[in-house]
């Protein structure tokens, strides 16, 4: 066929493949579903069975048939959608309607296609989830539209008792985001070392995910973000600040790769979830509470505290709550059972085959206990799993046990399906505690602490109990609760303290102490001793976490046992609320009106209102003050 021109039709092509959302000003396909472009003849006509084409389809640096970053087909009768082909849908004639198809499995990225000698276009190639042949195939339109279509999202923070969702614009189809997505994998150090070989891996969202883990941070590369959980953010933008992965991932892009300044867990998941969702492979945030950041992989973490119940710093910690992401996949390397949701976390925390990234895992493997799977089962099953064993360091260097109940892993989230509501995805993770499965699960994982831990009933019973009135700016009282179940009269201290915290278990100042040398409780008696926090002690202490970590310390004098209860607060924000004002109609400005109640005793200076959202900024902040 003598070509004079083409046409790629980009509206038509985008719009059936689901990427029209990032413009139709140039083709963007997905793979394994059939795009048309129309071709105009120099000469000559379409004759079928006679005419042939021959068509040359490549990406990357090195395409090669044998990586399979290049390949070779020519005119078919009709498209086999499991291989590269080509047929011709039109009449015979001098205007000849090309189908082309994709295989399923084809590396996704930057494409030439070159048909004859005097064709040659170009197309960028995405997973396509919508696909039965594709690896991130998912059989739900409900799923597809959130996991991979929509630009918002809610990540769940605050602490287990009392989740705060934080609304976030992921904007994946903003303008330019794709094309710094793809740089994001040109630019990581796999494809600069060997950019054949990992333009081939790229086929494999399980080679993709692990990639992305490592990117998002910058620990070993060029990665987009920085992480910073201490000493203030000078020279950069607080974690806090950030409302959307638009702006960092621009920001990445215009500054030569330098990492953006500043991330903590919740921003390295949702830029994460931008770029794969960006790519088209489905993504969710989830919200582990309480998780455990076990460092030997022993799945224990041990707590130190001192005389007064307040915590000793180590290695190991326990975060108020942590962010990761689940990509939507078959695992072809495992057992079929194993296909699904896979966890992957961007957040530097160990290393993984020498490099900061973690998964990803099944999360049915960490279901299961199936700890041999790749990758990385073993840290993130102790995130959510790890024992928990206190101990208390006395002034003269000794130590002894203490009872505490804290149990990690709970509460894990993320957002539903179609609405903003929380859905608990803790089922996914863990069987019910104490039942057979679970104790299946521990075996197989050789948990062997959990396996002989039995919960003893000391007969004294501790809790910390809070009242609904606790608001940022406000003085209120909490409560250390005694219960006493045992038949004989109890003599005890009790040490109740509170200091300020960061989500990631690090500690600040204190709020407020107690001690008392004396309480006496008589068989089956209660008592609630409160502890005041007053504003003008905690309002200059607390971080942008608003958390405050309550401690309570109980010694049985008769038998010298110990107890720990822990339970961390989180004070409301005050709430900001957006009134649309008139009808919202599209392509128009629209007005809102935006409102705040300082809840403090004192004025709020010098503020700034500002507000993102997918297609209604134009992919900036826009900021009133």
């Amino acid at each position: 066929l003598d070509i004079d021109r083409w046409n790629l039709e980009c509206e038509f092509n985008n719009t059936d493949h689901r990427t029209d959302l990032n413009g139709v000003d140039r083709l963007i396909v997905r793979r394994g579903q059939p795009f048309t472009i129309s071709l105009y003849l120099r000469s000559g006509n379409y004759q079928p069975g006679v005419s042939s084409l021959d068509c040359v389809a490549e990406t990357g640096p090195q395409p090669s048939e044998q990586y399979g970053t290049r390949a070779s087909f020519g005119l078919s009768a009709n498209i086999d959608t499991s291989r590269w082909s080509a047929a011709v849908t039109s009449p015979p004639g001098d205007m000849v309607v090309l189908s082309i198809c994709s295989a399923p499995d084809a590396p996704i990225g930057r494409y030439t296609l070159t048909l004859g000698r005097s064709g040659r276009i170009e197309f960028v190639l995405l997973f396509n989830p919508w696909c039965p042949g594709d690896a991130v195939y998912m059989d739900n339109e409900q799923s597809l539209a959130e996991y991979v279509l929509s630009q918002d999202g809610i990540i769940f923070r605050g602490s287990y008792k009392h989740p705060i969702p934080t609304p976030w614009n992921f904007g994946q189809f903003e303008s330019g985001i794709l094309d710094v997505c793809l740089r994001i994998l040109d630019m990581n150090p796999k494809c600069l070392n060997n950019p054949g070989k990992d333009c081939s891996g790229r086929r494999n969202p399980i080679y993709v995910s692990r990639v992305l883990s490592a990117m998002v941070n910058c620990n070993d590369d060029k990665g987009v973000l920085l992480g910073k959980w201490t000493d203030g953010y000078e020279g950069g933008v607080s974690p806090m600040f950030w409302k959307g992965s638009v702006e960092i991932l621009r920001n990445w892009d215009t500054q030569a790769c330098q990492p953006v300044r500043y991330g903590q867990c919740w921003v390295f998941a949702a830029v994460a979830c931008s770029i794969s969702r960006a790519l088209g492979i489905p993504c969710r945030v989830v919200t582990n509470y309480l998780s455990a950041h076990d460092n030997n992989s022993n799945l224990v973490i041990e707590r130190y505290i001192n005389e007064n119940g307040d915590p000793i710093q180590s290695g190991e910690m326990i975060w108020n709550y942590h962010c990761w992401v689940e990509n939507w996949m078959t695992r072809p390397d495992l057992k079929s059972d194993f296909n699904g949701w896979q966890a992957s976390d961007p957040t530097p925390q160990e290393k993984s085959e020498g490099v900061y990234c973690c998964g990803p895992v099944p999360v049915r493997a960490i279901k299961e206990g199936e700890l041999m799977f790749k990758y990385d089962a073993p840290f993130v099953f102790a995130e959510v799993n790890a024992d928990v064993i206190t101990i208390l360091k006395k002034k003269d260097g000794s130590t002894s046990k203490v009872t505490s109940t804290t149990v990690v892993g709970q509460k894990i989230s993320t957002k539903s399906v179609g609405s903003d509501a929380r859905e608990d995805i803790t089922h996914l993770y863990k069987y019910l505690e104490g039942s057979d499965e679970e104790r299946e699960a521990f075996k197989k994982a050789n948990h062997q602490n959990k396996l002989l831990y039995q919960q003893q009933n000391h007969g004294l019973h501790l809790a910390i109990k809070v009242t609904s009135d606790m608001k940022k700016g406000c003085d209120f009282d909490v409560f250390a609760v005694v219960t006493n179940n045992t038949q004989s009269e109890k003599k005890c201290r009790l040490v109740f303290g509170s200091c300020t915290m960061s989500y990631n278990g690090s500690l600040g100042g204190n709020c407020g102490f107690k001690d008392l040398l004396n309480v006496e409780l008589s068989p089956g008696a209660e008592r609630r001793v409160p502890l005041r926090l007053n504003y003008s002690k905690y309002g200059s202490l607390l971080t942008e976490d608003n958390l405050i970590r309550l401690g309570a310390l109980l010694l049985d004098y008769t038998t010298r046992e110990q107890m720990l209860a822990v339970r961390n607060i989180v004070l409301d924000n005050p709430e900001i609320k957006v009134r649309i004002l008139g009808e919202p109609k599209e392509n128009r400005k629209v007005a809102a009106e935006i409102t705040l109640q300082n809840p403090l005793q004192e004025p709020l200076e010098n503020c700034c209102f500002s507000i993102e959202g997918a297609n209604l900024t134009g992919g900036r902040v826009v900021s009133e003050r």
